[in-house]
């Protein structure tokens, strides 16, 4: 047999924001000032969840995980984002980039999980109150919780096992701003139809069951709400959910957006904007709308702050 003479890819060149060149200051001031934001907003609910009897309720556990989540999502894309777009000639290892890949597609795959998790904590709140304390305890969250972490890191964790077996001898220049699977499967001279296949199974499999999960659980508490007399009942049982299916929409929106509208005839640049919504923009939104939306959030905040002083 003929043996290739393939000379194996070691690190590989992101191309970032290449287009937007002159704005590239720019571009970096609002990444790191969006950064900071994700990362103090994330750590305060955190805190607040952790610190106040108020908050020690199955809703708000699972919300101290998902800005776990979203802490990790963002520390795996933005800080070597930053440095990309400052160093045209910035690379990244091939191993690095498999890293990225991983921490950015687990916690991907456990916000999912956790998102599902929340709007079944919802549905019993709203539709089956009688039923939540003896379902949504301690002992089932504790246990959803290492559930999800332990799926979503052992998932992908085969993906990218997979991955590693194809071989990359080049080109080693991916242009986007970070190691996303289609680009990183394009640097392989292999046959990559079997790990596709598996990704295709695996979004099929977890996230549109869990996708019809949450259209499911939100339909029995739309149809529930409606049906409460009073409005102040409908208005205060809306209240409990609407942070959350804000998150959901923002979230699911998007992904449909990035990964199931057609790509042909749609610019490079179109395409990192849309990635960047769910990579940079929705980890730094959603402590704000928790925040901004929830009055218990607001009153355990304005509670730690009249203690520091």
């Amino acid at each position: 047999m003929p043996v290739r003479n393939l000379t194996m890819i070691t690190e590989i060149h992101l191309l970032g924001f290449g287009n937007l060149h002159h704005l590239n200051l720019l571009v970096f001031v609002v990444l790191l000032l969006v950064y900071c934001i994700t990362i103090c907003g994330n750590l305060m609910i955190m805190f607040l969840v952790s610190r106040s009897r108020s908050l020690h309720s199955p809703m708000y556990f699972f919300l101290s995980q998902l800005s776990l989540s979203d802490s990790l999502m963002a520390t795996s894309i933005t800080p070597n984002t930053l440095r990309v777009v400052m160093d045209d000639d910035a690379t990244v290892t091939f191993m690095g980039c498999l890293t990225q890949f991983y921490f950015f597609s687990a916690s991907l795959a456990l916000e999912s999980i956790l998102l599902t998790g929340m709007s079944y904590d919802r549905y019993l709140a709203i539709c089956n109150p009688l039923r939540y304390s003896n379902i949504m305890d301690y002992v089932f969250c504790r246990r959803f919780i290492v559930f999800s972490w332990v799926l979503s890191f052992s998932v992908i964790l085969n993906h990218v096992l997979a991955i590693c077996n194809l071989e990359f001898c080049g080109p080693n220049v991916i242009d986007h701003y970070f190691c996303d699977l289609s680009p990183l499967l394009e640097l392989s001279c292999s046959d990559t139809f079997i790990v596709q296949v598996e990704v295709t199974l695996l979004v099929i499999t977890m996230a549109l069951f869990q996708f019809i999960l949450v259209i499911v659980s939100y339909s029995y508490i739309i149809f529930t709400i409606l049906g409460i007399p009073s409005v102040t009942g409908r208005q205060k049982a809306f209240s409990t959910c609407s942070s959350h299916l804000t998150v959901v929409s923002m979230y699911y929106g998007t992904l449909l957006c990035t990964y199931l509208v057609p790509t042909r005839g749609q610019s490079l640049t179109v395409s990192k904007v849309l990635s960047l919504l769910y990579t940079v923009l929705i980890p730094c939104v959603n402590p704000i709308i928790y925040s901004l939306r929830n009055k218990d959030i607001k009153e355990a905040f304005n509670r730690w702050i009249l203690l520091i002083r």
